[in-house]
């Protein structure tokens, strides 16, 4: 009876098996992918400037990435890079007392140390990048060739290795356009356009993790748009292709056999978590790095913060749609073409904005000097300004979000404490405000709490009126505790930004 039994299983496994592989043999036969496209230059150069020849990959079943990797990989370069350092002699256990310190102490000891020769120590980084052109420029990331002092290329066609030089760099955007003189032809990589991919879509990634050059690895789209705190312009793609160190600045490519993406950055600890800048925004940047070795971004001086539903509701909006403006600095182009705090920016260039991170990325690649059009809404009605849009600093910040703080703070009913600002009071908190008011301490779990209000906030306005001094705020609050709400204008340290206090009932 048992030997039957174990007949029976054996047989039936044997049945399931042979229709699952027939049923996956149907399934993938019914899967295509789009149709082969033509190279595009990247440069954008004049009609006599080399162009990019490499061809997209022929269709090819899902799945089946035999072909593309064959023609793919040719053009994605292994790079490894030396960084000089010099190590500074230490005491071993420098929480303990040194045994010269009753001598010298420790100022004087430390100032012998920093004056012993220096032991120059190398260290060595791997990376990935792809040929962009024939004329030997390769694209990668910046962190991969930072401070180095030697960058070796390895094409991985022939294994040949050559020095590579640094053309430009943007840290801000994690890019790097360096270049080899080859002595020969070399492939050429096909520039996609990332704004075309879509989620779910299949990628492939190539480079050279843990120093394993000519790795290939496949996954689909996750996301897009991804916001992970790298720079002021985060806008990554995600992926489930394995990207792992040494994979950055490597290329990630649609199933045409096109760059859309620069694997740049994965999660420490994740799984099939990996970030990748779309080809689009380093395009934006390449041609002024090649030009000129570094990168000029637009930029029109205001400070912004999420316009949150609560936010929209204060002013009077049904949507949370746009950026808030919470400072215009003095001078600079916002300022002088009329926009204020309070403004709500919801097009730029003819561009919508919807959401904060739109309006950095916007304003950074306006090529500076340019006249843009830019629609607010102001005390509930639309209006348009012309902004000349400047050049930003490297010590200007960008136009970036200062976030709300959940866990910082009038009255009884608001649940804080106000005072004026004096010159002594201000010397010693280190600000140069001289109108306003100065929150003195903040109650816990009261409405200006849960707002995030903090002790040594100063306040600038209430419900739109200007707060300049103790009576300003009084009648400020009289007339808030009127209503469910109260929208303030606070500066905290050098920025401003509107919080909206919920007030509880009586």
């Amino acid at each position: 009876m048992e030997d039957k039994k174990r007949g029976f299983g054996f047989k039936t496994l044997l049945l399931v098996a042979f229709v699952s592989i027939i049923a996956g043999i149907a399934f993938t036969a019914r899967l295509d992918l789009t149709n082969q496209t033509t190279a595009q230059n990247f440069w954008k150069e004049p009609e006599n400037a080399v162009k990019a020849t490499a061809e997209a990959v022929q269709t090819a079943p899902m799945g089946d990435f035999v072909e593309l990797a064959k023609r793919l990989s040719p053009v994605v370069v292994n790079i490894s890079t030396t960084q000089v350092m010099k190590e500074r002699p230490m005491m071993p256990f420098p929480e303990f007392k040194g045994p010269f310190d009753e001598f010298f102490g420790n100022d004087d000891f430390n100032k012998f140390l920093d004056n012993q020769p220096r032991k120059e120590l190398k260290r060595q980084s791997l990376g990935s990048g792809f040929i962009l052109n024939k004329e030997g420029y390769i694209l990668t990331n910046q962190h991969v060739i930072e401070n180095a002092t030697e960058i070796l290329v390895t094409l991985t066609s022939d294994k040949k290795e050559y020095k590579a030089q640094v053309v430009g760099q943007d840290q801000k955007l994690d890019i790097a356009l360096i270049k080899i003189n080859a002595d020969g032809a070399l492939p050429v990589a096909t520039v996609g356009n990332s704004d075309d991919i879509q989620i779910g879509e299949w990628v492939l990634a190539i480079g050279n993790p843990f120093g394993l050059g000519g790795s290939v690895t496949a996954g689909i789209v996750s996301q897009k748009g991804r916001i992970i705190g790298a720079g002021p312009y985060d806008n990554f793609i995600q992926t489930d292709a394995s990207i792992n160190p040494g994979n950055s600045g490597g290329p990630l490519f649609n199933m045409k056999g096109e760059v859309v993406g620069l694997n740049t950055a994965i999660i420490a600890g994740g799984q099939g978590i990996g970030f990748a800048t779309p080809i689009n925004m380093a395009k934006e940047v390449i041609l002024q790095l090649k030009e000129f070795g570094k990168v000029t971004r637009g930029w029109i001086g205001v400070s912004i913060q999420e316009l949150t539903p609560e936010l929209a509701a204060s002013f009077g909006l049904k949507d949370s749609k746009g950026v808030l403006i919470s400072s215009v600095t003095p001078g600079d182009p916002a300022d002088k073409a009329g926009l204020r705090a309070g403004d709500i920016i919801i097009a730029f260039d003819g561009k919508s904005i919807a959401e904060i991170s739109d309006l950095p990325r916007t304003v950074a690649s306006t090529q500076p000097g340019k006249n843009v059009e830019v629609r607010v809404v102001r005390d509930g009605a639309e209006k348009t300004y012309f902004v000349r849009v400047g050049t930003k600093m490297d010590e200007e910040p960008a136009e970036t979000a200062i976030e709300e703080d959940k866990d910082g703070a009038l009255d009884k009913r608001l649940g804080i404490s106000v005072q004026p600002i004096t010159p002594e009071l201000a010397r010693r908190l280190g600000i140069t405000e001289t109108e306003g008011v100065i929150v003195s301490s903040v109650k816990q779990e009261s409405p200006s709490s849960v707002a995030g209000l903090r002790r040594g906030d100063v306040i600038k306005e209430i419900d739109r009126r200007p707060v300049k001094n103790m009576r300003d705020y009084s009648r400020a609050v009289k007339d808030a505790e009127k209503h469910d709400v109260a929208l303030f204008l606070i500066m905290r340290g050098n920025n401003t930004i509107y919080v909206v206090v919920k007030l509880k009932g009586q």
